[in-house]
């Protein structure tokens, strides 16, 4: 009798990103650079891998760090994720900046806006086209 063999920590790791960014997002492969292999170690094996919190409650707690610091940039990651993957619909993603305005910073989540209508508009138009 063989024994299957058990996915490391990279491969579950690279698994799980894959999984939370519905494919747009992908890992180097293994060895390429060693902050990539620890992220893919620690944080998508070891933290995105429990199954205590589902992915969309990791993605709104990781929204509201980043409007709190104001990146827009990984916004549109996250925004573009969670439409892709259904985990939060066009009004729910513009609601999530109404309510981290706040207590992020209405400086913070501003520009915010903007990146999150630009996502939803690419994502309209990437189901019309399919």
């Amino acid at each position: 009798m063989t024994s299957e063999p058990t996915e490391t920590a990279y491969e579950r790791g690279t698994r799980k990103i894959n999984e939370v960014y519905a494919g747009k997002v992908t890992a180097m492969p293994e060895g390429t650079m060693a902050f990539n292999d620890v992220m893919m170690k620690s944080l998508f094996a070891e933290v995105w891998d429990r199954d205590v919190l589902s992915i969309r409650d990791r993605r709104l707690m990781i929204m509201g760090v980043i409007a709190a610091q104001g990146q827009t940039d990984v916004w549109k990651i996250q925004a573009a994720a969670a439409l892709e993957r259904d985990e939060l619909s066009p009004d729910e993603l513009r609601e999530t900046l109404i309510s981290l305005a706040p207590y992020a910073g209405y400086p913070n989540v501003a520009p915010l806006i903007m990146a999150c209508e630009t996502v939803i508009h690419e994502a309209a138009n990437s189901t019309d086209s399919e």
